[in-house]
C-alpha cells in the first residue's frame, strides 16, 4: 500500500490555489477535494495510480467507532428473502453478506439485478453521514450498508458505476469492525484476455476509517473484499453515494 500513498503538504492533498487532476488525465464533473486545511481535522493520505484517485483517513477514534458499531448492530435492518439474493450470469445466488439501503425519500437504486427504494435514515447513519460531509465538503443522499459476519463473508470484483449515481460524484466508504483487505484491480488486468500489466492496489481499511473513491476511479478500477478465513470478527461497511432523483414518467 505504501507505494501508492502520497502525503501532501500541510495545507492538504493539493497546494493552495492548485486544482488536482486525477491520474490518467480523465476530468469528470467539477468536484471538491476533502477539507484538509483545518489543522484540527483528520490526517489524510492520497492514493494514486493510473486512473485511480482516492483519499484515506481514520475518521473516528476507537471509542467512538466502537460506539457507532454497537448502534449499527442495533439499528440497521438488513434485507431478507428475495432481497438477499444477487443475479449473476443469469442465476440468482444468496448474497455472501448482509445488505441494507437507507436514504432520502423518492430515490431508487439498481444493483445486482435489484431495484430498491431506501429506508428512511436512522440516527446512527445520519451521524456518520454528517461527519463525512463535514470533512469532505460533499453531500450524500443514499447509503448502502454491507455487514460481513466474519472473514468468510465477502464481495467479488465490481465497479460502483450504476446509472443512478450523479456523474463525477465520489463514493465515501466508512468501515467499522474487523480490518479487511480492499483490493483494487485495473479493468485492463482482469480475465484471460488482460491487455497489459497494471499493479494491483491492496489496502487495509481500519476500524473507523474513511476511503473516498473519487472520479474516475470507478471507471477504470474494480474493487473487492476477498475471503479471509482467519478473521472471526464482524465488519460493517457504509458506502455513501449521491443518487439522482427518480424521473417521473409523464403519460
Amino acid at each position: 500500500m505504501d507505494r501508492f500513498l502520497k502525503k501532501r503538504a500541510q495545507e492538504g492533498l493539493v497546494g493552495k490555489g492548485q486544482e488536482h487532476e486525477p491520474p490518467g488525465g480523465d476530468r469528470g464533473s467539477p468536484r471538491k477535494r476533502p477539507r484538509l486545511g483545518d489543522p484540527t481535522g483528520p490526517s489524510w493520505r492520497h492514493i494514486a495510480a493510473e486512473g485511480l484517485d482516492c483519499d484515506y483517513t481514520v475518521l473516528f477514534g476507537k471509542a467512538e467507532a466502537d460506539e457507532i458499531l454497537r448502534e449499527l448492530e442495533e439499528e440497521v435492518e438488513y434485507f431478507t428473502g428475495a432481497l438477499a439474493k444477487v443475479h449473476v450470469f443469469g442465476k440468482w445466488h444468496s448474497v455472501p453478506r448482509k445488505q441494507a439501503t437507507y436514504g432520502d425519500a423518492g430515490l431508487t437504486y439498481t444493483f445486482s439485478g435489484l431495484t430498491l427504494s431506501p429506508k428512511p435514515w436512522v440516527p446512527v447513519l445520519e451521524r456518520v453521514r454528517d461527519r463525512v460531509s463535514e470533512v469532505t465538503g460533499q453531500t450524500f443522499n443514499f447509503v448502502l450498508v454491507n455487514r460481513y459476519k466474519d472473514g468468510r463473508d465477502h464481495i467479488g470484483e465490481h465497479r460502483d458505476d450504476e446509472r443512478e449515481l450523479a456523474p463525477g460524484s465520489p463514493i465515501a466508504s466508512v468501515s467499522f469492525g474487523a480490518c479487511r483487505d480492499f483490493i483494487l484491480r485495473h479493468r485492463d488486468c482482469r480475465g484471460k484476455n488482460r491487455g497489459r500489466r497494471v499493479e494491483v492496489v491492496r489496502l487495509q481499511l481500519a476500524h473507523g476509517s474513511l476511503l473516498l473513491l473519487n472520479h474516475p476511479t470507478n471507471t477504470h478500477w474494480y474493487h473487492s473484499v476477498p475471503i479471509r478465513k482467519k478473521i472471526l470478527a464482524p465488519r460493517v461497511n457504509l458506502t455513501f453515494r449521491t443518487v439522482l432523483p427518480t424521473k417521473k414518467q409523464v403519460f
